[in-house]
């Protein structure tokens, strides 16, 4: 960009022309958001506000975004927000950016809590905390639990507790899954988004993809380490006909549909996601029995 006038309509053609050139997902999208984040506005304001001459300010920072974006730098990490659930995130490279498929997750989580009454959740592997937080906001007499082995992923989740006004019924806790919790805990419904991308995929996933915290994407060998470990220690804090939901691989629909067999779980079940990809797994807790230890 050279000092000639620069409108918003120009900027906005350049750009996207520029990241599509480069390869980047979404150019026209990614192009508005990032725009819009250094003209403090939204995106559709820049549609009222096309003629306006930007800033050589404005232009600066935008270049300076572009340049972080097309090296690799995920959009979201640059402006520091993901929409989830109907609410704002703040998200940085401590946490994994919230997936539209985990919305999915949220959903058949809510179902097992009561709309008008209390009830208990636990979210394993938080992150950004963005499926605790919005089953408390959703079911505003439940208490949530969050853990996540990452003390910064557990920072921002409180940051995101507090700013999104939950932060009274969201207890994030430090350490690795269940290891937090005291002995008496049990949940009627235990949510999960682990890692399970298998170790040797990691260098082939995309450039944005691996900008984030390898302890939110690496399950193992196999990507199902931390699934299995899910799996057998809800069996431990759910209450009778308690749900197990999990957020999974694609292609792991068979194994983890049987690790939940394994482990006991009654209606051990793979779904699909909106774009008819495997990516949630259920398991309900039997009434009868509950393991001790």
């Amino acid at each position: 960009m050279s000092e000639e006038i620069w409108t918003i309509r120009k900027v906005l053609t350049w750009t996207t022309q520029h990241f599509d050139k480069k390869g980047v997902d979404a150019p026209r999208l990614t192009t508005e958001v990032l725009l819009a984040h250094v003209l403090k506005t939204t995106r559709v304001r820049l549609y009222v506000d096309l003629d306006r001459p930007m800033e050589k300010e404005e232009l600066a920072a935008f270049r300076a975004l572009i340049a972080r974006r097309i090296a690799g730098e995920p959009t979201q990490y640059l402006t520091g927000v993901r929409e989830f659930y109907n609410r704002p995130f703040k998200v940085d490279a401590r946490v994994l950016i919230p997936r539209p498929e985990t919305e999915l997750l949220v959903e058949a989580a809510l179902h097992a809590l009561p709309k008008d009454g209390p009830g208990a959740a636990l979210d394993v592997c938080t992150g950004s905390g963005c499926i605790a937080i919005s089953l408390a906001a959703e079911r505003p007499q439940a208490t949530v639990t969050a853990t996540d082995l990452s003390p910064d992923a557990c920072a921002l989740a409180r940051e995101n507790a507090q700013a999104l006004g939950v932060a009274e019924r969201v207890r994030v806790l430090e350490g690795s899954l269940y290891a937090p919790l005291p002995p008496d805990a049990l949940f009627q419904v235990v949510v999960s988004n682990p890692p399970y991308i298998a170790s040797g995929e990691i260098a082939g996933l995309s450039a944005e993809v691996r900008r984030e915290p390898r302890m939110a994407l690496d399950g193992g060998p196999d990507g199902l380490v931390l699934l299995r470990q899910v799996i057998t220690g809800a069996r431990r804090v759910l209450a009778p006909g308690g749900l197990l939901a999990l957020e999974i691989g694609e292609t792991q629909g068979a194994a983890v549909q049987a690790l939940l067999q394994a482990a006991g779980y009654e209606n051990a079940r793979v779904e699909k996601d909106l774009e008819r990809r495997e990516r949630l797994a259920f398991g309900t807790q039997p009434v009868a029995t509950r393991p001790q230890g």
